[in-house]
């Protein structure tokens, strides 16, 4: 059966790597969990290390989540890293101790709802700056802030924003340094302190030792650089990080000479996926035939482009909802029935995975 392995004492290790880098840069951060689908088994190994408690936090976006880390560690900081849902707002009081907002209607809501619980609920205001996707527009920052540190039960720990996600903004200084003024006119207008200036992700780690992160930005939001130890624009390993903290592996299930090019005519009606194929020069060309092997996993499990095979030898071929072709290209190899191919998984691949109930997963 197809495999998830998944190697804690690689990830804990990358954890502590982060942490004594980002400390010797003077930024705190917040270790956000997402990709992990709240499994039980790997959080608490993970939760359990000592370099945990030296994090600011912990983040996720699903509350089923964060209520798993509070239900495994009740003193770990939790914070929601996307704006609630108005629907969601007494989960948010109960399992996250910060949340990221952008929407004065849900901080009043989120104000209400932690004086019935008589709790302080902590809030760090997102400010759009050309992601476009969450955060406040920059002309409104005074206003919004004014009206938010009037709210009895809610504390103003910060100002952050969101870049590289979806559009692929980059944080640039120039963007980071507009981030930091809007943070020093607030301090100025309301004098009040904001804690966190929360700037940072994964996307910000490769320039943060080329000194085009301003000073002020002391928090960083981290996942993927944590877990995979790669930089997300390059690909490279960042800081001597593992990268071998994921294994995915399935069973060859047949495995068989056949011809590279389909036989029939084709229709719209496939629902499968296949890669490209190189177009024959001449007309009359003989149709190659190469070793295929099918393996036990498919769309319903896993993004397979997220999936880069450990042996160079082998090629993509195509995918269905659940089996997967591969092309064995080497003429002398081991495969046979019932071995495995193993694969690198990329982030999202991992987040399928981990949601997957059909696909077994091994923590070591």
């Amino acid at each position: 059966m197809a495999t998830l392995t998944v190697h804690t004492g690689r990830i804990i290790d990358n954890i502590t790597r982060l942490e004594s880098y980002l400390s010797r840069q003077g930024v705190q951060w917040t270790l956000v969990t997402k990709m992990l689908c709240g499994y039980r088994p790997i959080l608490e190994k993970v939760l359990a290390a000592p370099v945990i408690r030296r994090l600011h936090s912990i983040a996720d976006s699903r509350i089923s989540n964060l209520k798993m880390i509070k239900s495994l560690h009740p003193d770990l900081v939790t914070m929601y890293i996307k704006p609630p849902a108005l629907e969601q707002v007494a989960n948010v009081i109960r399992y996250a101790d910060i949340s990221l907002n952008t929407t004065l209607r849900t901080l009043e809501a989120l104000n209400d709802e932690a004086r019935r619980q008589e709790r302080t609920h902590r809030v760090i205001v997102m400010i759009e700056l050309g992601e476009l996707r969450e955060g406040i527009n920059r002309e409104n920052v005074l206003q919004f802030y004014e009206r938010t540190f009037n709210l009895s039960h809610i504390q103003v720990s910060g100002i952050g924003t969101n870049l590289g996600c979806m559009y692929g903004v980059e944080p640039t200084y120039d963007k980071l340094i507009q981030l930091s003024l809007f943070k020093q006119l607030i301090e100025n207008k309301f004098q009040q302190k904001l804690e966190l200036l929360s700037g940072g992700s994964s996307i910000t780690l490769p320039i943060l030792p080329r000194k085009k992160v301003p000073r002020d930005v002391n928090h960083f939001r981290i996942g993927e650089t944590a877990f995979l130890g790669r930089e997300l624009d390059s690909g490279k390993r960042f800081q001597n990080l593992s990268t071998a903290a994921f294994d995915f592996s399935g069973e060859i299930i047949e495995l068989k000479t056949k011809d590279s090019s389909p036989d029939g005519i084709l229709s719209e009606a496939a629902v499968g996926q296949v890669a490209d194929e190189p177009t024959e020069t001449a007309a009359d060309a003989p149709a190659r035939r190469a070793e295929r092997c099918i393996l036990d996993f498919g769309e319903l499990d896993v993004d397979v482009h997220g999936l880069k095979p450990k042996d160079p030898g082998v090629r993509f071929v195509g995918t269905t909802s659940d089996m997967t072709v591969y092309e064995i290209t080497k003429e002398k190899h081991q495969y046979r029935v019932g071995r495995r191919l193993h694969f690198e998984p990329n982030y999202i691949a991992i987040a399928r995975l981990m949601n997957s109930r059909y696909m077994t997963k091994t923590v070591v």
